[in-house]
């Protein structure tokens, strides 16, 4: 599980991971169930202009079936590499504790300087400006995490590598 703000590197890390583990891994992320998603959920997910993100219930409800689906591959034999922003902190963790639950699961915190991070969003162009500046801290408020990495001056492929010792 891959636990950053938009634009920190979990997307890259996750693509290298896929590079240098040796059983085939697949990436799934809150970015792969937004673009599933129809245009308009009543409570669905809204992004402001300053890069403020209000998740409704409706979409959580989806968000909740979603989480089961890939909790389902998991135990069906698939071998998953989660990508998340936790908007709710630690209460995001517990759902997806939930979701998981008696599975092995390696938490990760992907870290990355506001400011680097909003570059990035800026250079990718396909994000709402202030979204990883805004994001930056608040995804880590109260989660634990088995280790973190931090891709303000490392790059994903150190990161991925560094992740992969660990896995099991």
């Amino acid at each position: 599980m891959l636990n950053g703000g938009s634009s920190s590197g979990k997307s890259g890390i996750a693509r290298c991971l896929q590079a240098v583990l040796p059983e085939p891994w697949l990436t799934l992320g809150v970015d792969t169930l937004i673009s599933a998603m129809p245009a308009a959920v009543d409570e669905g997910i809204t992004f402001a202009p300053d890069g403020g993100v209000d998740v409704g219930s409706g979409f959580q409800r989806i968000e909740d079936a979603w989480m089961a689906g890939v909790a389902a591959m998991v135990r069906a034999g698939a071998r998953v590499i989660i990508d998340d922003a936790f908007l709710g902190g630690a209460a995001s963790q517990e759902r997806w504790r939930s979701a998981l639950g008696g599975l092995d699961v390696l938490w990760v915190g992907v870290r990355c300087d506001g400011a680097v991070a909003a570059g990035r969003e800026t250079a990718r162009g396909d994000r709402v400006s202030g979204m990883a500046e805004a994001q930056a801290e608040v995804v880590h408020r109260g989660v634990v995490y088995d280790f973190e990495v931090d891709t303000t001056s490392h790059e994903a492929l150190a990161c991925a590598k560094e992740i992969a010792a660990r896995v099991g």
